[in-house]
């Protein structure tokens, strides 16, 4: 039981890794202030897709995040039992 809990919370941890970094590369074309012209209105609307985009990864992430700390919260009550249960010879 011990190893598949391992194994699900390594699947988690690294789609959480994942997330982030796809969340950091999203976040690096994203400005906080844009000054426009008439004429690049359109940029406008592109930041406004990244904005949406990360606030929807931020979200999964923090979900993701508290997974895999559950698991491995779980992991380690997990292990500290059976070590209490059968202890070394």
């Amino acid at each position: 039981m011990l190893s598949a809990l391992l194994v699900v919370w390594g699947v988690a941890t690294t789609a959480l890794v994942g997330l982030l970094i796809y969340r950091a590369l999203l976040s690096m074309k994203e400005d906080d202030q844009l000054f426009l012209g008439e004429g690049e209105r359109h940029l406008a609307a592109e930041q406004a897709a990244i904005v949406g985009k990360v606030q929807a990864i931020s979200r999964y992430s923090l979900i993701m995040g508290i997974v895999s700390g559950a698991l491995l919260l779980a992991i380690a009550g997990m292990w500290t039992y059976q070590q209490l249960m059968h202890p070394p010879a």
